[in-house]
């Protein structure tokens, strides 16, 4: 705590003002719009790998949460004060913390897999304002930003050659998003059948078994998105930049709006069970990765093809447990095909 009240005695008007804005870079909100944005614009594989870093990092921080159990700065010291502004979105159990995690989970795997040093060093910069943020705003302890650090980094170093190596072995998507969804129900069961003792917060229990519903219908979503666009959409990602832009919004607004136009009709179907959420968030993913890129060939169309010197990879296949890989030179007609439709 004595750092903690160090970052008090500091306080300014203009420092609450930054930090609080800064610290909004954790919330989901930011890391579904970079994760999307890259799926939908930049590259499918990439994206993936954001969603996978999020996602994992999402179960082992509401799984420690309601193990530990561990209340927030000011419930243990009274006498500490925090930034009022910051209090409405402090909720739940503070180990490990959440915003952390997330800032840490989409800037560092956007860090991991750019090639561009500048914007490595602004992800890096930002992801350490947040964190920082999360312990002047009076929200964390250094324990609680401490261990979201080292998960989301070790999420965000593990999973990089995974999901590269996907390239050459697409199956091991599947599997990746299999060993997450094993444990995303395993969480779900965790929480119906384990009897919590009679002192914890029927709120934060409430945010925690809808936490973990919420999880096991995204990552069901995403892993049907993953076969659905392997076998059959295959959707580009090349797009003019206007197109890239109402893909990025149009998108993100129909995502908004199924997000919220859902949750009460399927609270009143479900009878407010944990599958509300679930079939939610699994229609949630469904939209942002097979209806809305559903449009996207029309975009494509308008891609600038420079194809004099193009060369299109072909995936590799396996043969006798050996990998054959080439590349071949087509045709220019044959390349505008492929890449614009």
């Amino acid at each position: 705590m004595s750092l903690l009240y160090w970052f008090e005695s500091v306080r300014t008007p203009v420092l609450d003002t930054l930090m609080s804005l800064v610290t909004h870079l954790g919330e989901e909100t930011f890391f579904m719009a970079a994760a999307l944005f890259v799926f939908w614009c930049v590259d499918k594989r990439r994206g993936y790998y954001l969603l996978s870093v999020g996602f994992a990092g999402t179960l082992i921080n509401q799984w420690l949460k309601i193990v530990c159990r561990v209340p927030r700065p000011w419930v243990r010291d009274p006498q500490f004060t925090i930034v009022q502004s910051a209090r409405a979105e402090a909720a739940g159990y503070s180990f490990p913390s959440g915003h952390t995690q997330s800032a840490v989970g989409w800037m560092g795997g956007t860090a991991r897999f750019t090639r561009r040093i500048w914007l490595q060093v602004v992800c890096v910069a930002l992801l350490v304002l947040v964190s920082v943020s999360r312990m002047y705003l009076g929200v964390h302890t250094p324990a609680d930003v401490g261990v979201s650090f080292v998960i989301a980094a070790v999420l965000v170093f593990a999973l990089y050659p995974l999901i590269e190596s996907t390239l050459w072995f697409p199956h091991r998507m599947y599997i990746i998003l299999g060993v997450m969804l094993a444990f995303s129900y395993a969480f779900v069961g965790f929480m119906e059948l384990y009897p919590f003792p009679a002192d914890v917060d029927p709120e934060n229990l409430a945010d925690a078994m809808k936490n973990a519903w919420s999880m096991a219908g995204a990552v069901e979503g995403m892993l049907l998105v993953c076969v659905f666009d392997n076998r059959v959409l295959r959707f580009p990602t090349r797009a003019p930049w206007w197109g890239q832009l109402v893909k990025l919004l149009g998108g993100l607004l129909l995502v908004l709006l199924v997000k919220t136009l859902l949750k009460e009709p399927l609270l009143f179907l479900c009878g407010g069970s944990g599958a509300a959420h679930a079939i939610r968030y699994f229609l949630i993913v469904l939209t942002a990765g097979i209806a809305w890129p559903m449009t996207f060939p029309f975009f494509a169309r308008y891609a600038r093809c420079d194809a004099k010197n193009s060369r299109i990879p072909l995936l590799p296949f396996s043969v006798n447990g050996g990998i054959i890989g080439t590349w071949r030179h087509r045709s220019l007609k044959c390349v505008r095909r492929y890449y614009c439709g």
